[in-house]
């Protein structure tokens, strides 16, 4: 007797899970955290940044390939942030870049290594020379603004430091 309801319950599980997919079990405490390369396909190679006989660089690939398995992921991604709109106090929006400089002093990487992050009721960035961890739902929604074409969006929920 006790063997069916061991039975009985592994069948209900696994219908559950045929149903309504693995994910209904992800855990939405604890973000997983996601580093630059794991946002650019396997064998994607960014093509060299030009620079024209104006000195004027552009980025060198805005339209790069994004992971379409990264979309709706809840993430902890580290970054520099390049602010966009919101007060002195708070951010709003920005972009998060993999490195300091990017989008502002150096060309734009390419777009899958740029993330268009929004905070609706905006949060502190203290110091932009300092990364951040930034944690909230992954879109592979692409983005365009004056800066760059970005690959990844993302709603932040919580912005921490990078240790």
């Amino acid at each position: 007797m006790h063997r069916l309801f061991f039975n009985i319950g592994l069948c209900l599980s696994l219908c559950f899970l045929t149903l309504f997919g693995a994910s209904a079990f992800a855990d939405t405490d604890n973000p997983v955290e996601l580093y630059w390369e794991d946002m650019v396909p396997k064998g994607f190679i960014a093509p060299e940044v030009t620079v024209d006989h104006l000195n004027n660089m552009s980025q060198a690939a805005p339209n790069a390939p994004v992971l379409e398995e990264l979309n709706n992921q809840f993430v902890k991604i580290p970054g520099f942030v390049v602010p966009l709109e919101g007060t002195a106090e708070l951010t709003t929006e920005f972009l998060l870049v993999p490195y300091f400089g990017a989008c502002i002093h150096v060309p734009p990487p390419p777009s899958n290594q740029i993330v268009y992050v929004t905070f609706k009721e905006g949060v502190p960035i203290d110091n932009l020379y300092d990364a951040v961890w930034v944690v909230g739902t992954l879109s592979t929604k692409g983005w365009s603004g004056d800066i760059a074409s970005v690959g990844y969006t993302l709603e932040g929920i919580e912005i921490q430091p990078y240790e």
